[in-house]
């Protein structure tokens, strides 16, 4: 009997592929050559120079300096981009794994060079460092120093900086490349095909209950011939955690991330604390959408079902049209800016083995552009992440004007535009639509991702709080101990709304932001409601040049404190109760689909 076959998906974004020359022609292009050889050799000038006078150096002569050190910076980010960009849409290909890990290399030799730059400038006496810092001649970098300066209690000496450099190319970051290839290379059945983990993980946004179903336990039998390694590579980058926090003078587990976000833990727990409280409206929401559904229980695998019984594609071109759209009749030059990345080939959205899952916009360097990446199959949600992801390259290409140090936002406000740029394109679908009943169907699709960015991310966070705190007092982490410990976190979400099946226990495994960059998740909950406000702001609040103002705030980058570039929009994200807003706004939205329904 021939086994049946799934049917392929056409988006229109097959061919959608980037064109990376614009960094460098090709792996064998003469010019990544040359520029590794030269990044080595102005480095090793760099330092001959400076090394051992860096406290002496006038305020002329340190802009000097800081604007050498940019440069060389600069190279090695486009050198190390390019080997990123073009492993990560096929991470089977043994070459590329070599050019990253040479990029990756270099990287660290040059990191090792330069290292004394950092510790000798904050080893600077605070009297000789204000003074550079509020010397005129050092304004283009003011806040890249007022923030480095904080990081004095937790840098080491130089040569211990070059040995924590030096090992982490065969540490944390060697077992973040084995868990991208050992997801990249994996595959998973499903109705008599071999597909990559991003097809599957699609169709768990079907309408069709049993293709969820099918899915659901396609990924688990996938995730747990695979559980072993990813047991292995968990437990080692927590332990790798572990010792740097413990050699750099760290209390918490989260405290280095929070620094980098240039906030504090009180800040974060008071935006835990409220997103955690409202757990109850997860719950409520998810017992409406089973009536909606017409079920008697709702499984974990139905958490995306879509209300609409619709399997309709939504193709490639359309989605760059809605997109263009909704960002161009919110500010023409926003619009203008997304349109390169169309135009320009700056977009690989096309699912193909090999490529990781996810989705992300890199922003290179100043001196070039960003770069999106997404894994595009038609569906409503893929537009959204269309919108998410130029939101960030609109974000860093017009933050390019603010150099290579400073263009960079914390993680907290790096989400601002990409959430943003959502409630555009679904605000204009939703205004579009005259059937109630299509409304509601957008509006609970809104708030599953609603739930996803704010809810689930907050819920993953005290999943990486528990595993964290438990493999520094129990030591390594059984398969079943991160599985329990997966179980109670989504548990505490999910409530009894959902049905959490024995299966869901493993699905903490495949997560990359918990191994890439640690504490992450709590910043798309910040980002999200941030953006609720803004958007009601918008809408609401009649700000006086909303849209001008708000491109400024993308212009500005990283060159101020979070908290400063939002305060122009008269917003105090430092008010514990900012977050109660934008959670009101979601809980308005709940009413809203209540509302509906009923009237239905």
């Amino acid at each position: 009997m021939e086994t049946k076959k799934s049917e392929k998906r056409i988006s229109g974004a097959e061919n959608i592929v980037w064109d990376l020359s614009d960094l460098y022609k090709s792996p064998d292009d003469n010019q990544l050559e040359a520029d590794k050889d030269e990044l080595l050799m102005r480095a090793q000038k760099f330092s001959e120079i400076y090394r051992g006078r860096v406290s002496e150096l006038s305020a002329a002569e340190f802009s000097d300096a800081m604007r050498e050190y940019e440069m060389i910076i600069q190279q090695a980010h486009k050198i190390g981009a390019y080997s990123h960009l073009i492993w990560s849409v096929n991470t089977e290909d043994p070459a590329l794994g070599k050019l990253l890990q040479e990029a990756s290399e270099l990287g660290s030799e040059v990191s090792q060079i330069l290292v004394f730059f950092d510790v000798e400038w904050l080893q600077m006496d605070e009297d000789n460092a204000t003074a550079i810092i509020e010397s005129t001649s050092l304004s283009g970098w003011k806040h890249y120093l007022e923030v480095s300066r904080r990081y004095k209690d937790h840098t080491l000496s130089e040569d211990a900086e070059k040995i924590m450099s030096a090992k982490s190319v065969t540490g944390r970051a060697a077992w973040n490349r084995y868990f991208d290839e050992t997801i990249g290379a994996a595959r998973f059945e499903f109705e008599g095909d071999k597909l990559p983990e991003q097809e599957v993980l699609s169709k768990l946004h079907s309408p069709d209950r049993d293709i969820r179903k099918k899915a659901h336990e396609s990924l688990t039998k996938g995730f747990k011939d695979h559980a072993r390694s990813l047991t292995f590579i968990f437990n080692t980058i927590l332990a790798d955690k572990y010792t740097n926090d413990r050699l750099r003078n760290y209390n918490n587990w989260i405290d280095s991330r929070n620094l980098a976000n240039q906030t504090d833990r009180e800040s974060v727990d008071a935006l835990i604390n409220a997103v955690t409280g409202k757990y109850h409206l997860v719950q409520r929401y998810y017992n409406l959408k089973k009536k909606l559904l017409g079920y008697d229980e709702l499984f974990d695998f139905d958490r995306y079902a879509p209300l609409a019984k619709t399997s309709k594609i939504i193709q490639w071109d359309e989605a760059k049209e809605m997109v263009l759209d909704s960002f161009g009749e919110f500010h023409p030059q926003m619009a203008e800016i997304a349109a390169k990345f169309f135009h320009n080939n700056w977009i690989d959205a096309a699912i193909k083995p090999g490529k990781r899952g996810g989705a992300y916009s890199a922003s290179t360097v100043t001196s070039v552009h960003p770069y999106v990446f997404m894994n595009y199959d038609g569906q409503l949600r893929d537009v959204q992440t269309l919108a998410h992801e130029l939101g960030h390259g609109v974000h860093q290409y017009a933050a390019r004007v603010q150099g290579e140090l400073q263009s960079s936002t914390p993680l907290t406000t790096a989400e601002t535009a990409s959430v943003f740029g959502e409630m555009l394109v679904f605000n204009k679908l939703m205004n579009n639509l005259d059937d109630d009943k299509e409304k509601l169907a957008l509006l609970i699709s809104k708030i599953d991702d609603t739930i996803a960015t704010v809810f689930r991310q907050i819920s993953m966070n005290r999943f990486e709080d528990k595993i964290h705190t438990a493999r520094r007092e129990q030591g390594e982490l059984t398969k079943e101990q991160f599985s329990m410990l997966w179980y109670e976190t989504q548990h505490d979400l999910y409530g009894d709304s959902i049905t959490l099946t024995e299966e869901y226990k493993m699905w903490w495994c495949y997560i990359p932001h918990f191994l890439h960059t640690p504490g992450y998740v709590y910043a798309y909950a910040f980002g999200e409601l941030l953006v609720l406000a803004l958007y009601d702001a918008y809408k609401n609040n009649g700000i006086e040049n909303f849209e001008e103002k708000y491109l400024e705030l993308l212009k500005a980058g990283g060159s101020d404190w979070p908290h400063h570039l939002i305060g122009r929009l008269d917003m105090d994200i430092t008010n514990p109760g900012f977050w109660e807003n934008g959670l009101s706004l979601f809980e308005t939205m709940i009413s809203d689909a209540e509302k509906l329904a009923a009237s239905l």
